[in-house]
């Protein structure tokens, strides 16, 4: 496991020499940042409402208050839990279900704020298909990434519905259009209703969602989530406190002002679709700090719930200390 980590370490730093472009116009502001520290920071996905309080702060001038000149990288080859553990970048997004199992494997990430309070990912499907809970999932088609982890969660909510995972047919199809897959291959498939769902309602395709969460308490990870490296916060902890601010100020602005937030999303990634951003982030800016005390804080017992059902199905060989995993200790002081 140990070379299997090395080769991927390796194999991320080749790429990284390809990827990770920005989209930010670097030439014209160089001078204007030469006293900031430069910062990268790592997106896992194609920029969307998770993103947005970063753009956020990064257009508001909170990161340059804080001394800091971000870099905001795209997705490339390499995830970001590889950048980070590789030292290609300093934070990025990434998923407490994802960490999780990068730190049973050895690289030494921490999650440093929740994005979004509660899991918002469910299975969706086409209203006619009749699919309203875990029982209904029998007899039906899954468009499935085809991970065990996939089948260990659908597994959970079956069991605890009293239906029969068996009864489900698996059909890999990865990446593929949600809608196209529904609509020839598939009865339902796992998304993120923030972004699929909203982008369900403009298309004026009407859907059920079995959300796991409302099954599940163990399945109620956070995710996404703003992680970096052990060695970052052992060698410049004042960095990582200053970028942690800048970012939560940014989200909290996007909880305040969601219309306002949308625009600079839109502005800074002018390809995405301003409707769909704008509704989106209506949808998500509630939910970004939800029921918490404030924007970004985890629960330890949500992560431990979670890493006992990671180890329970044998998708992590070893016990992960949750303690090392996560901290709260760089929000600021409410």
């Amino acid at each position: 496991m140990k070379n299997l980590i090395r080769i991927i370490l390796f194999v991320g730093i080749i790429f990284m020499a390809g990827c990770g472009q920005s989209n930010e116009n670097k030439g014209n502001n160089e001078d204007n940042n030469a006293d900031l520290t430069p910062v990268t920071f790592a997106l896992d996905w194609t920029p969307n409402t998770n993103h947005t309080g970063i753009y956020v702060a990064k257009e508001k001038g909170y990161f340059e208050e804080q001394g800091l000149d971000v870099e905001i990288l795209l997705p490339g080859e390499v995830g970001v839990n590889q950048l980070l553990a590789a030292e290609r970048a300093d934070f990025g997004i990434s998923y407490q279900e994802g960490l999780t199992q990068a730190r049973s494997e050895g690289l030494p990430l921490v999650s440093i704020a929740a994005v979004l309070q509660h899991n918002t990912a469910g299975y969706a499907s086409p209203v006619e298909k009749g699919i309203t809970s875990p029982k209904d999932f029998e007899g039906k088609k899954f468009g499935a990434y085809g991970s065990d982890l996939e089948k260990a969660m659908m597994k959970t909510l079956m069991e605890n519905d009293n239906a029969d995972v068996e009864e489900v047919d698996y059909i890999t199809t990865g990446d593929s259009d949600f809608f196209v897959a529904v609509e020839r291959d598939v009865d339902f498939s796992l998304v993120f209703y923030g972004w699929t769902g909203i982008e369900a309602e403009l298309r004026g395709v009407d859907l059920n969602m079995v959300y796991l969460a409302d099954f599940s308490d163990e399945l109620d990870y956070y995710t996404p989530i703003i992680a970096t490296s052990e060695e970052m916060i052992s060698t410049d902890p004042e960095l990582v406190k200053a970028f942690t601010h800048a970012a939560v100020k940014g989200y909290e602005f996007a909880v305040e002002h969601p219309e306002d937030a949308a625009q600079i999303l839109i502005d800074h990634v002018p390809d995405l679709d301003p409707d769909l951003v704008k509704r989106s982030q209506d949808w998500i800016s509630p939910r970004y700090q939800d029921d918490a005390d404030q924007f970004g804080t985890q629960e330890q017992e949500r992560w431990q719930k979670f890493a006992d059902f990671l180890l329970e199905y044998e998708i992590i060989d070893e016990p992960v200390d949750i303690e090392q995993a996560f901290t709260n200790e760089f929000l600021p002081k409410k």
